[in-house]
């Protein structure tokens, strides 16, 4: 009897050390550099979000936030390496709608979970897409493009930044939408198919206008059209597809990219306090406002369950979509 009292007197002990070690580590939190997973190559628009933002996170942090691109898969491959980190806040992901909303809506075999092995910190950004086509087919405005899509019904591909991801699923929606066949070519990123894009080889791409903005400003690609609601005022010229493209059953297409922030699961509360108050005032950091609504995103921030709410009704839509024309990750 005295035996057993021992050990659970011994087992409560070890519990409350534990528990006051736990507690010190996320008191003191962070007391080294933080690496921030984007799964996605540089260059690209999450890659280009992540760099905006860290710099400043890092001074609200007093420590070093480094970016490490972790790309392939569709992105499944970056968020691996934070599922299987540990929980103490120095290994986070900033991602976007193509893993946490589309992975899951697709139901992608990965070796994690998209919510159970993942703590949302908060909203980062949020950028329309842009109708890239490479001017080597000769076409200026979307008639022009439909035109040669009749013509060549077996001849235009378009690039993504992975199956699965949102510029894939857009590229779909738009072939299920106008009966175009255009072929997916997927790529590790966006930015690594720019070149094919400039020089033919593929002809279409859905990207963030994030990424896009410097390719379209240099006159190297043709923009069709943007995928929002209403015009961006960074090119102010270019007509939504739902201003344009009724006739060719486009005038309700609208697809948006959103950026957040991740932990491992089983964050620590006070972790996950820190990091969601210093990430709410990084992101009203005028220099971060000023290079994130440059670069085509609107500025995100709010909590951490706001955010877990918006990614799951981003995640709906694109499962109502997903189910409504029948596509699938392959």
């Amino acid at each position: 009897m005295k035996t057993n009292q021992l050990i659970v007197a011994f087992g409560i002990v070890l519990q409350t050390l534990f528990a006051q070690s736990a507690f010190a580590q996320s008191s003191d939190y962070p007391s080294r550099s933080i690496t921030l997973i984007t799964p996605f190559p540089a260059g690209g628009s999450t890659d280009i979000v992540a760099r905006i933002i860290s710099k400043s996170l890092s001074a609200q942090l007093g420590q070093s936030v480094i970016v490490d691109n972790r790309p392939g898969a569709g992105g499944s491959i970056g968020c691996d390496v934070v599922a299987k980190a540990k929980s103490d806040g120095y290994t986070l992901l900033i991602t976007s709608s193509s893993t946490h909303a589309i992975g899951a809506a697709l139901a992608k075999k990965v070796p994690f979970d998209y919510d159970a092995d993942f703590t949302p910190i908060i909203h980062a950004a949020t950028s329309p897409h842009v109708f890239l086509v490479t001017k080597q087919i000769g076409v200026k405005n979307l008639p022009e493009f439909m035109a040669y899509a009749k013509a060549h019904p077996d001849g235009l591909n378009y690039s993504s930044a992975g199956t699965g991801t949102i510029m894939h699923l857009t590229g779909e929606m738009f072939n299920s939408d106008t009966g175009t066949h255009m072929l997916h070519i997927p790529y590790k990123g966006s930015s690594l198919s720019m070149p094919d894009l400039i020089s033919g080889k593929v002809q279409v791409l859905f990207d963030a206008l994030v990424s896009a903005l410097p390719s379209i400003q240099d006159g190297k690609l043709t923009v069709l059209a943007v995928t929002s609601r209403k015009r961006t005022a960074l090119l102010p010229n270019v007509p939504t597809l739902m201003e344009i493209g009724g006739s060719y059953n486009l005038g309700n297409f609208v697809s948006e990219n959103i950026w957040g922030f991740y932990g491992p699961k089983n964050l620590p509360p006070q972790i996950l306090e820190k990091l969601n108050t210093a990430l709410n005032k990084t992101l009203k950091d005028p220099e971060v406002i000023k290079q994130l609504v440059s670069n085509g995103a609107e500025v995100g921030g709010g909590s951490a369950m706001q955010f877990k709410d918006q990614m799951l009704s981003d995640r709906a839509k694109w499962a109502k979509i997903i189910k409504e024309q029948r596509i699938d990750a392959d």
